[in-house]
């Protein structure tokens, strides 16, 4: 029996913050890598426990976070509360109403989530629904790579091996949503970060 909220994407755990932590100890390179800059509106699609919607925070104008789950939403509202930042409005919801609970963004972003998402074209389509005329979506995902040849503090870590995704099977997700690819970056030790821009039709 899951303890999950319906909805709940399959395969996205949040891990423990020791491992988590250790594995991004430094998520400003990463939104850096992807696009993330200065005056942006930005949605952290589901943002867990906030560990990126914070450093989000510190580059944008404002951040719309949305997770499913409202105890990771509560941790994340604690961490930007005790980090002084009000610049982020937390709404608990499903990741496929994007839109209609955000709004229109200048980037959407989402990491670790991707590979437990059942219908990948009905998100991709929309998070375009949701970005502005030049928005770009930024997909931050595990390498396919087998579960015991990604360890961090020493034991495997990520979700099961058959979950994963290759950066071509990330792309291949999205190409009919009216979201165009525009490039792979890699982010060591692995994961790589897949960047999409809004197509103007």
């Amino acid at each position: 029996m899951s303890d999950h909220p319906p909805g709940f994407f399959q395969g996205t755990e949040m891990p423990a913050a020791g491992w988590w932590e250790a594995l991004w100890a430094d998520p400003v390179a990463v939104l850096r890598e992807v696009g993330v800059q200065p005056g942006m509106d930005v949605i952290d699609l589901c943002s867990g426990d906030g560990w990126f919607t914070l450093q989000i925070a510190k580059i944008a104008r404002r951040v719309l976070a949305i997770d499913i789950d409202p105890d990771l939403m509560d941790v994340a509202k604690r961490r930007l509360m005790e980090s002084g930042i009000g610049n982020c409005v937390f709404v608990v919801g499903d990741a496929y109403d994007v839109a209609r609970l955000a709004g229109s963004a200048d980037f959407v972003f989402m990491a670790n989530a991707f590979h437990g998402v059942p219908d990948r074209a009905r998100l991709a389509k929309a998070v375009r629904a949701a970005l502005k005329g030049n928005g770009r979506f930024a997909i931050v995902n595990w390498h396919k790579r087998p579960r015991e040849e990604t360890p961090v503090l020493g034991e495997p870590r990520g979700p099961k091996t058959e979950l994963r995704m290759s950066p071509e099977e990330t792309i291949e997700s999205v190409m009919d949503s009216g979201l165009e690819f525009t490039k792979i970056v890699e982010l060591p030790p692995y994961h790589y970060g897949a960047v999409f821009k809004r197509s103007p039709n």
